[in-house]
């Protein structure tokens, strides 16, 4: 296993999942956030009645160090009472890739490398997400 994570949360808007990934990504907590529009979620809520509702699908790239911050930041950002968090670790991959996220995610809060000092935003960034 690597130290590398993949984090799904949901958001009932396009906004609010920009928001949420632009977030995590202003904090260094993830080194990509893909959003997966307009998928159809059902599920029981605390009335235990069955809803359904369209949601936007977050995929965090992150590490497992930044796991706990991660989680904290989704809390904070997010307008659901209960947001989604699940942690899923990254078995293989990339070595390239998973280099790229290690190096991204950064929680000393040094920014790093920006896209506006090194080129373009895709040679900035390293292997492409």
């Amino acid at each position: 296993m690597t130290n590398q994570r993949v984090v799904l949360s949901t958001a009932g808007s396009q906004d609010q999942a920009r928001r949420i990934a632009e977030g995590l990504l202003a904090r260094r907590l993830a080194a990509c956030v893909n959003i997966i529009p307009r998928v159809t979620s059902i599920f029981r809520w605390k009335d235990d009645r069955i809803q359904e509702d369209e949601e936007w699908i977050l995929l965090i790239k992150t590490t497992e160090q930044a796991f706990d911050q991660v989680r904290a930041a989704l809390k904070e950002l997010h307008p659901y009472e209960v947001p989604e968090c699940i942690a899923l670790p990254i078995d293989a991959g990339n070595k390239e890739f998973l280099d790229w996220i290690e190096t991204s995610v950064n929680l000393t809060g040094k920014s790093g490398d920006s896209p506006e000092n090194s080129g373009s935003a895709a040679e900035s960034k390293g292997p492409r997400p």
